[in-house]
């Protein structure tokens, strides 16, 4: 195969412009075409099929809506919802009125969002009316937090709790979006670390500009005519939001969305079969249960252009597994909530190395550098970074300047991932230098499940780690000291377990509990982590090299 990558990465330029908003670039300026831009299939499998001009107006109408409320440029607007036609139309109207969306997990429980409503200061939040009680449970320790506007029968009528509904039919249709700069705010996405909560990464409107060199490498070439994109990653994470829904629709191509309350691999084959799906972002460990439990047959049926898929090594078997049952090369990417879709395989301009990350997508300069910020040569060992001012990058950490700095040296974005770089310039990821834990293409930082932890009444201390999981790369792995008094038990186990998953999210709760004397600490009190790994790794009769 010809390398053409060399060509197009060096024959890159950036063009940002200096005012550029979101919602003209992915919806407004495409009204009046008639083309679609979103088909639902809904959970009793009815099929709703959207225009551009569709949803132009209901998001002017929810804009209008906003701006009655009081949301201007730099409000702060949580949206609580899942894989719907309202979650775009949510984002819409916050980016023609020049707030600040903040995507939520459906998931989450209430410490979960009671975080990151208090930390962002968040106004109003939109909710399905399912999901209601977990944010009316929290609304009176959120000071900044006046409107609640209700998907669904909201079942009362309390001030400030607002019926969608009833108030997109009073409102105009016609709404004329704010001016807003390349540079100005656009999301808070949280993302998870080892020390201290949750960080909130503000990203700028450009960030959708930056993603796109990544999104056509990725998917080799995109948009082609016909193409329809779906994935099965919720639309409150960077993967399903902005390697996706956004990109799609700035290029014009339909999106595909459907809510699974649980991924099921023989239903979202069966999906993508009925609907033609043409690209797909789909995680390792989905992959990997559509390759153990769907049928072969089935697989070979789809019309599948690309696939795609980052998180999280995929491994040879996998990538053969491609090649062989849905006939493409899956396209191995990386990157992160501060800065995606930085790397990326791309089978139709370069050959694939098992085991790599791919390349330093065009547009993004990436190197392995030390902790001094000094670039290492190929193989050499160290962390991936991004030089600084790169669009794709997020504007800093919400209300966290420490941690923010902490991100940067030398004119590099530390990722905090550490890999290595060969001669050709492919990257292979050898671990994290933090704690994350990456497990089904989630990343969780340990202290928020330690944290929730500490609330449960049994507990005395504890420590969270991830453990190799065939299926899942990793899954969260807790060592629990009781407190005085307290008996270890299977049932204890099992209540620790679903404390976790109410209270903060189904996809963080511990998968594994372990009952142990001490909780290992350094002279300073901080979890050595390190030493329960190592532990785990014995036991597991692996190399720890």
């Amino acid at each position: 195969m010809k390398d053409r990558y060399r060509e197009i990465y060096d024959n890159f330029n950036w063009d940002i412009p200096g005012q550029f908003n979101i919602a003209h670039y992915i919806c407004d300026r495409h009204a009046g075409t008639g083309d679609t831009a979103l088909v639902y299939e809904d959970e009793q499998h009815r099929v709703h099929t959207y225009t551009f001009t569709d949803l132009k107006k209901t998001s002017n109408k929810l804009a209008n809506v906003y701006a009655g409320l009081g949301v201007k440029k730099g409000t702060r607007v949580g949206i609580f919802l899942s894989q719907q036609p309202e979650t775009i139309i949510a984002h819409l109207a916050g980016f023609k009125t020049g707030a600040i969306n903040i995507p939520m997990f459906t998931l989450f429980g209430p410490e979960a969002l009671q975080f990151r409503l208090e930390n962002s200061g968040t106004r109003v939040v939109l909710v399905e009316a399912g999901n209601l009680d977990k944010i009316m449970e929290i609304k009176n320790t959120l000071p900044d937090l006046e409107y609640v506007i209700c998907i669904g029968e909201p079942g009362s009528r309390e001030d400030n709790l607002i019926s969608f509904s009833e108030a997109l039919e009073n409102a105009s249709d016609d709404f004329s979006p704010v001016s807003t700069a390349a540079e100005d705010p656009a999301l808070i996405i949280y993302t998870s670390g080892t020390t201290g909560p949750p960080k909130g990464a503000l990203h700028a409107h450009r960030v959708l500009l930056g993603h796109l060199p990544g999104i056509n490498v990725s998917h080799n070439f995109f948009p082609q005519p016909g193409d329809l994109f779906w994935t099965p990653a919720d639309w409150a994470w960077i993967g399903g939001l902005i390697d996706v829904l956004l990109p799609s629709l700035y290029h014009k191509v339909p999106v595909l969305a459907c809510r699974f309350r649980k991924f099921d691999a023989d239903a979202a084959v069966d999906l993508m079969q009925r609907h033609g799906v043409r690209n797909a972002f789909l995680p390792p460990t989905a992959l990997k249960m559509i390759r153990s439990e769907a049928s072969p047959e089935a697989c070979r049926k789809l019309k599948l252009r690309t696939v795609a898929s980052g998180g999280e090594s995929l491994g040879e078997e996998i990538l053969e597994w491609g090649k062989n049952t849905l006939g493409l090369d899956i396209n191995e990417f990386y990157g992160q909530t501060e800065a995606n879709i930085l790397a990326s395989n791309c089978g139709a301009i370069m050959p694939i190395k098992p085991g790599s990350i791919g390349r330093a997508v065009p547009g993004h300069q990436l190197a392995i550098i030390d902790d001094k910020g000094s670039v290492l040569g190929p193989g050499e060992e160290g962390e991936v970074a991004v030089r600084s001012g790169d669009p794709v990058m997020f504007l800093e950490y919400w209300r966290n300047e420490q941690a923010t700095r902490s991100k940067f040296v030398n004119g590099w974005m530390k990722t905090g991932d550490t890999a290595t770089m060969d001669e050709d310039g492919y990257f292979f990821f050898r671990g994290r230098n933090d704690d994350v834990i990456t497990s089904s293409g989630y990343r969780i930082g340990p202290s928020e499940v330690e944290d929730c932890l500490l609330s449960h009444p049994a507990v005395s201390m504890s420590a969270v780690i991830g453990k190799e999981d065939v299926r899942r790369g990793q899954i969260v792995k807790a060592f629990i000291k009781l407190k005085d008094g307290q008996n270890a038990s299977e049932e204890l186990k099992t209540d620790i377990k679903k404390f976790v998953k109410t209270r903060l999210a189904a996809h963080e709760y511990p998968r594994e509990v372990e009952f142990i004397d001490e909780i290992p600490l350094t002279v300073t009190g901080k979890v050595k982590r390190n030493e329960l790994r190592a532990l785990e790794v014995k036991r597991s009769g692996k190399d720890p090299s």
